[in-house]
């Protein structure tokens, strides 16, 4: 009886583990108010503005992202010169990264 019980409860406990879903998608909207306050000072809006310090323009950004969306990803959890080192959180990484994706590659 022991033996039944215990495989009924490995049985279940299997069956009944909790599936994790993937993380929600980035909110676009976060993403571009986040760019629009701290990127826009060196990366140009589009490609038809020069950013100040050389930084390429966030279509060029748009373009690499849709390419390899992990490398823009880990530029930006961890950035190096010239590139200040910032501090995002996963979901502002997330949110840039759904922004991105709205916008024309060039």
């Amino acid at each position: 009886m022991r033996l039944v019980s215990l495989l009924a409860t490995v049985v279940v406990v299997g069956f009944g583990a909790p599936v994790f879903a993937a993380p929600a998608p980035g909110s676009a909207d976060a993403g571009r108010d986040l760019v629009m306050r701290s990127c826009i000072s060196c990366h140009a809006p589009d490609a038809s503005k020069a950013a100040s310090d050389g930084a390429p323009p966030l279509s060029f950004l748009a373009r690499d992202n849709k390419k390899n969306p992990a490398w823009i990803r880990g530029w930006l959890m961890d950035p190096h010169p010239p590139m200040p080192g910032i501090m995002l959180s996963r979901r502002q990484i997330d949110d840039i990264i759904a922004y991105l994706n709205t916008l024309p590659v060039s």
